[in-house]
């Protein structure tokens, strides 16, 4: 069964745009709203970044429990799913190859370009390969952080994400790393395809947009309250038991800090029965699940944005907290300290004790570090404009060398 919920079929014709003939795109995910996630996020930025530039974008996804079959959905193909092993929360379509090549040929696309190593991701690849157009791929998920949720990981090791990750890459036309740890993770794979790096971007418009409502206030804060915020999908990968762990710590230097942990997930009841087993109820709570309309009015309440998840391919909060201009204390890796190269911005830390010292420092004096211009710049290199454009500009490459040659792809990596 395949739920179409796109207004036509009809072929998108092809117009002029800043940067060439517009394109017809299908991108092919596993995750997609209402589903919360950062790829369902960046699929969101990109989709509206593509259709700006006046790109016809096509998604293709699963369905889901919370989609009701008759609600329309603008250019969205759902196929069959069911509940993915081990994350109930995410799906795996089990069929619809065929019906997917059908759309896609009526659809005149141009441009495959999956999102998953799934499902929906094999669908992408055999679409692309039977329309002859260029197939790329969004490595979102760096997978060795996540063997534990299959048999605790006694089934799979890294060297079976390896292989499923160099099966998947073959004969892909080329691949978008949001960070240098994904590239780097790739190339010791030994995927030979051509790689760009391309951080997902930040729509900063909707940091821009002023607070109406006083979110404080609804949450029960008093309006000079220090608020820790830890923001993501309740996932036992996150780390978010540390951060649990150091408010003692923190509370001692800071009696009336909040810490506020916003989002739902699997490890949620632990964490939880972690705060009342702490005796931390009066100064720990947690949100569930919030729209993702809202979720910049949460930023811009804060504090501190803290996160002690070392799992991260790139860290997408991180920069919606920078674009929000929240002041950031989070786990130390070859991105984050690239990220936030001065103080102004935000910290990493190695320790519990580095945590703890950057978090209170912040709380007390973090108002008093200010740095407009270096803010102004980094923003810039993060923004949801600059990542569109460098998406299209990937696309362009591609489509280039998929004409030149069906067999031999050139590197026009960065």
């Amino acid at each position: 069964m395949i739920i179409v919920q796109s207004e036509t079929l009809n072929i998108f014709s092809q117009t002029q745009t800043q940067g060439g003939l517009a394109m017809n795109i299908g991108l092919f995910t596993d995750t997609y709203f209402p589903q919360v996630s950062g790829v369902a996020t960046s699929i969101k930025t990109l989709r509206d970044q593509l259709e700006k530039q006046g790109h016809q974008v096509y998604i293709f996804t699963t369905t889901d429990p919370n989609v009701e079959r008759n609600v329309y959905e603008r250019n969205v193909f759902r196929f069959s799913s069911i509940p993915f092993v081990s994350f109930t929360d995410r799906r795996i379509a089990v069929r619809g190859l065929f019906q997917a090549y059908q759309i896609a040929k009526e659809l005149n696309l141009d441009i495959v370009h999956t999102q998953t190593e799934f499902s929906m991701g094999w669908i992408g690849k055999f679409v692309a390969r039977n329309l002859e157009i260029p197939c790329l791929h969004t490595y979102h998920t760096m997978y060795e952080d996540y063997l534990h949720y299959v048999a605790n990981g006694k089934i799979l090791k890294p060297v079976h994400v390896k292989q499923a990750t160099l099966a998947f890459c073959y004969h892909l036309t080329g691949v978008v790393a949001p960070s240098d740890r994904v590239l780097t993770t790739l190339t010791d794979y030994g995927v030979k395809t051509p790689i760009r790096i391309i951080p997902t971007g930040v729509n900063l418009h909707q940091y821009e947009q002023p607070d109406t409502a006083d979110l404080r206030c609804e949450l029960g804060y008093q309006p000079d309250t220090p608020v820790i915020l830890s923001l993501s999908r309740l996932a036992y990968e996150k780390n978010i038991k540390e951060s649990i762990a150091a408010m003692p710590r923190i509370l001692a230097e800071v009696p009336n800090a909040q810490l506020l942990i916003v989002g739902d997930g699997p490890a949620k009841e632990d964490l939880e029965q972690q705060v009342k087993d702490a005796g931390l109820t009066d100064h720990i709570s947690f949100t569930g699940q919030v729209n993702n309309n809202d979720v910049f009015r949460y930023y811009h309440m804060a504090n501190v944005f803290l996160s002690s998840s070392d799992s991260e391919s790139q860290g997408l909060t991180y920069i919606e907290a920078m674009a929000a201009g929240t002041k950031i204390v989070v786990m130390t890796s070859p991105y984050t300290d690239e990220l936030l190269s001065k103080r102004t911005l935000g910290v990493t830390f190695k320790t519990e004790d580095e945590m703890v010292t950057n978090v209170v420092d912040y709380l007390k004096h973090g108002n008093e570090e200010q740095d407009p211009e270096l803010l102004a710049r980094k923003l810039a290199e993060i923004s949801a404009d600059t990542f569109g454009q460098r998406v299209i500009e990937f696309y362009q490459d591609a489509q280039a060398s998929y004409e030149a040659t069906h067999e031999d792809t050139p590197d026009f990596s960065d």
